[in-house]
């Protein structure tokens, strides 16, 4: 794999540990009282054959997880906000059917599992990780031709699990959950159709220590969204980000994908945002790609792609999730289509300043990964 792989993976992990990273207002209470609980599960699972290339790998099969992690009680007020979440990091081992060709697959994930009811005794969440994993076998053009689906050994993993929990004590609560587990590499390297398992699940979670009581009454009391001062707001967010994707399968060599977009986002509540973007990108294997069509162009300009989009913002403090479905409304290669959608992590260094890890799919068809450092600028309004 190319240096440039390396990095590109390094920067991803330093960076998505900010999903369990969130900012503290003030200093937090002793490590012996932040709840800790160690939860062990065991899955049983599936390859979903979503290209004509997997049908082959018609396997039933188990995998092995164990999560440390946080129950939130409310010491920040995005805790409350979004029901007492838990926060942690999760490990992943399965043997993904013993088969030859797809090997076996290690992973580490950080998550946050969000309730969907509020019951204690017990509750139904949505789990949803975003990690590094490692497969041991990938595609070889000699040794191993048959696996299209990883073009590498490193990959990201993204689980995405409902999960139900039944408190048996104080201590122990019993836990099921169904879902989906993806493995891909963004297309850093191809072939790169990913791997889906679809499993279901069954296990255990204990405390590791005596848990604290709900602590939402230390926050402010509950207001309207802007009632405090009877303002309103609305941002302009300027991004710069640059991609890498591997084309040797196609092209013979890999290319930088770069990206500049315009955000304009106004908040609905502490929770979220809604707003629209205007974005430009510059593809490099797109000339070389026409090239292969025959088709000729005078000017580099005619491969810039802009773009429109609608956008979604789930905030967290000083994390969020960033959902987009938008429109290219130019550039001469389109053979992915002009419809696209993009998921991403973003994290504030500060009140302002802020990176983010972008992943840019066609019609579900995974792209390129960006990695960009924005600059928000805020406008108050009566």
């Amino acid at each position: 794999m190319p240096k440039t792989n390396y990095i590109s993976y390094l920067i991803a992990l330093l960076f998505i540990v900010g999903f369990v990273a969130t900012a503290k207002t003030q200093p937090g209470p002793p490590l012996s009282s932040y709840n800790f609980q160690l939860e062990g599960n065991i899955h049983y699972g599936f390859f979903a054959q979503h290209h004509l290339e997997m049908e082959r790998f018609n396997s039933h099969f188990p995998a092995y997880e164990l999560l440390f992690q946080r129950a939130t009680f409310g010491e920040d007020m995005w805790e409350a906000l979004y029901s007492y979440p838990f926060v942690g990091i999760g490990a992943w081992y399965s043997p993904m059917g013993s088969m030859e060709e797809m090997g076996e697959s290690y992973a580490l994930f950080p998550f946050i599992n969000f309730p969907l009811n509020k019951e204690i005794q017990h509750s139904l969440n949505f789990r949803v990780g975003l990690g590094l994993a490692y497969l041991t076998n990938k595609f070889e053009p000699r040794e191993n031709h048959r696996n299209f689906a990883i073009g590498s050994n490193l990959n990201v993993i993204i689980s995405l699990h409902f999960n139900y929990r039944y408190r048996l004590s104080d201590f122990i609560t019993l836990t099921a959950s169904a879902g989906l587990t993806h493995f891909s590499n963004g297309s850093m390297k191809t072939p790169n159709i990913g791997i889906n398992i679809p499993s279901f699940s069954i296990g255990l979670s204990s405390f590791l220590s005596k848990p604290n009581p709900y602590l939402d009454r230390k926050l402010l009391p509950e207001l309207y969204l802007f009632e405090f001062d009877g303002k309103r707001w609305f941002s302009i967010e300027p991004t710069l980000a640059v991609g890498y994707k591997d084309m040797t399968q196609q092209l013979g060599e890999s290319f930088m994908v770069y990206h500049m977009s315009v955000n304009f986002m106004k908040p609905i509540s502490l929770k979220g945002k809604f707003g629209l973007g205007i974005d430009a990108s510059y593809d490099a294997s797109h000339p070389a790609q026409l090239k292969r069509k025959n088709i000729d162009y005078e000017s580099n300009w005619q491969i810039v792609k802009p773009g429109i989009s609608a956008i979604y913002e789930m905030v967290m403090s000083q994390t969020s999730f960033v959902f987009q479905l938008g429109s290219h409304l130019g550039g001469l290669e389109n053979s992915r289509g002009n419809i696209y959608q993009k998921i991403g992590l973003k994290r504030y260094f500060n009140e302002n300043i802020y990176g983010s890890i972008t992943l840019t799919a066609h019609l579900g068809r995974a792209d390129y990964i960006g990695f960009g450092l924005g600059y928000r600028f805020d406008f108050k309004y009566y």
